[in-house]
């Protein structure tokens, strides 16, 4: 490719703007108070993963309502161990997990829904510099890409690795589950609720949902672990789970109670030197490029 001076001084000015950017960033910005409000009637969702079979009707109501292209479902070898089924995409924002528990007389596949959890302090609303993505008063948690900077600060900050970048795309932005926050402001449930055959997703205010979940554990002694997954977890999740065997068996992690806190201020200290080294070593790219360029030129000319 030919490096010409006019092109190198642009990525060098991109490449400046966007410490300027950085380095300029507040941790104010990041939205960390805003996120801590009261979720008392905010919106959740239950999962009963005992009544989960694993149709995968969430998974493509999903798609169709964000318009994501269909892709193709590689399920594993039923003669094995299934940690997890497909993971999530860029066009991806909801997938099935399918594990594989050891039981008498036969083994048993417990299916578990993955998604954003939408957490009530989110550390991705708390890690982003710019404040990108945001905690709704309604529950979920929502991106803006108009004020992203591409930083993705807020994959590392995910406790549950949920947000996905777009790399198969020239100008890629962050994407994930939006918990449909666009169907709940019109008065509709989320679509992978609206369409579950089983009843295994639950929609509804989160207080109640939690409820409901308990209800179910007290009345079906010996069905159901006796923990509410995503009550209590680092703060709380819109998303609460329910199962018959331990969540850590499901690829649920056990975490801790208290919310997730990010420093961002010292997080932003080591962007610039890093958009430095990159700028040094553009120049020398240029230069390197500028000499092959001389040479090609002077062995033509022989």
């Amino acid at each position: 490719m030919e490096i010409n001076r006019r092109k190198f001084l642009t990525l060098s000015a991109a490449g400046v703007a966007s410490a300027a950017v950085l380095a300029s960033a507040k941790p104010a910005l990041a939205g960390s108070k805003a996120s801590k409000k009261d979720h008392t009637n905010s919106s959740g969702m239950l999962v009963d993963t005992t009544l989960c079979v694993g149709c995968r009707a969430c998974v493509v109501a999903c798609k169709q309502w964000n318009h994501n292209p269909a892709s193709p479902y590689i399920d594993a070898d039923r003669d094995k161990t299934v940690t997890d089924t497909p993971l999530l995409r860029s066009d991806t924002f909801t997938n099935i997990r399918a594990t594989e528990i050891a039981q008498v007389p036969q083994p048993q596949w417990v299916y578990t829904k993955i998604q954003c959890m939408h957490c009530n302090e989110p550390a991705c609303v708390e890690a982003c510099p710019v404040a990108a993505l945001q905690k709704t008063p309604e529950g979920p948690v929502v991106y803006d890409d108009s004020r992203c900077i591409g930083c993705r600060y807020c994959m590392t900050a995910c406790p549950f690795g949920i947000p996905t970048f777009q790399w198969e795309s020239p100008t890629p932005w962050i994407r994930k589950c939006t918990f449909c926050a666009n169907r709940q402001k019109q008065g509709l449930q989320p679509a992978c609720s609206g369409t579950c055959p089983t009843g295994a997703l639950k929609f509804g205010r989160r207080e109640d949902l939690i409820i409901e979940a308990k209800s179910r554990i007290s009345t079906n002694p010996g069905m159901y672990v006796d923990h509410v997954y995503g009550e209590t977890e680092i703060g709380g999740t819109s998303w609460l789970y329910i199962a018959a065997v331990p969540f850590e068996m499901l690829g649920l992690r056990k975490l801790q109670t208290e919310s997730v806190t990010v420093n961002v201020k010292r997080a932003m200290n080591f962007v610039p030197p890093v958009l430095v080294g990159m700028a040094a070593a553009m120049t020398g790219i240029y230069f390197i490029a500028k000499r092959r360029e001389k040479n090609r030129g002077n062995t033509v000319n022989k």
